[in-house]
C-alpha cells in the first residue's frame, strides 16, 4: 500500500518541486540588484585620488561612523560629489574640508579638531574610564572582609554525627 501511495505521489511532488523552483526564480529576478551606485570619477586620476582620500576622512552624516567613501546613503553620494566639485574647482584639501564644516559643522570630519567645543568628544571617554575605575575601587575596598568560620564544638559535632549517622564521626567501634 505504501509503494502504491508512493508511486503515485511521485509526480506530484515533481511538478510541485518545479513550480517551487520557478516561483524562486521569478521573486530572485525581481528583486533589485542593490549594487553600489559608481559616481562619476574626475578626469585627472591625481584629483580623483585627492576626492577619494579626502572622501576617506569625512564622516557620512546618516551612517555616522562611516566615511562617505564607504556609506551608500544618499547623502554620502552628495558630499562625494560636492568633494569632487570643489576638487575640480581648483579647492585644496583643507579648503574642501572648511567648506563642509561650514555647512555640517565639525562633526563632519572623522577625526575632529582638538578645541573648546569638540573638548568633550576629546575627554568623555577618558573620564567614563577613570570614573568606572575609582567606582570598581570604591566597591572593591567597601565590600565586607571574609570572617572565618567557627569550628564546631564537641557537643555540636556530635549531634552533627548522631544526625548523619557517621560511625567514623562518633568515635572508634568495636568489633
Amino acid at each position: 500500500m505504501t509503494k502504491l501511495f508512493l508511486r503515485l505521489r511521485r509526480p506530484a511532488l515533481g511538478l510541485l518541486t518545479a513550480a517551487m523552483l520557478g516561483l524562486c526564480g521569478l521573486v530572485g529576478a525581481a528583486a533589485p540588484a542593490g549594487a553600489m551606485v559608481i559616481d562619476p570619477s574626475l578626469p585627472d586620476p591625481a584629483a580623483e585620488a585627492r576626492a577619494i582620500e579626502l572622501s576617506k576622512g569625512l564622516r557620512c552624516l546618516v551612517c555616522q561612523n562611516q566615511s562617505i567613501e564607504d556609506s551608500n546613503a544618499e547623502l554620502a553620494r552628495d558630499l562625494r560629489r560636492i568633494v569632487r566639485e570643489r576638487i575640480a574647482a581648483g579647492d585644496d584639501n583643507e579648503t574642501v574640508k572648511a567648506y563642509l564644516v561650514a555647512r555640517y559643522g565639525d562633526w563632519v570630519l572623522l577625526k575632529p579638531p582638538f578645541k573648546g567645543l569638540t573638548l568633550i568628544l576629546w575627554l568623555a571617554p577618558v573620564a567614563l574610564l577613570t570614573g568606572a575605575l575609582a567606582l570598581a575601587g570604591t566597591v572593591y575596598r567597601r565590600r565586607p572582609e571574609a570572617v572565618a568560620p567557627v569550628p564546631l564544638s564537641p557537643d555540636e559535632q556530635a549531634r552533627v554525627a548522631s544526625l548523619t549517622h557517621d560511625p567514623a564521626a562518633s568515635g572508634p567501634t568495636k568489633s
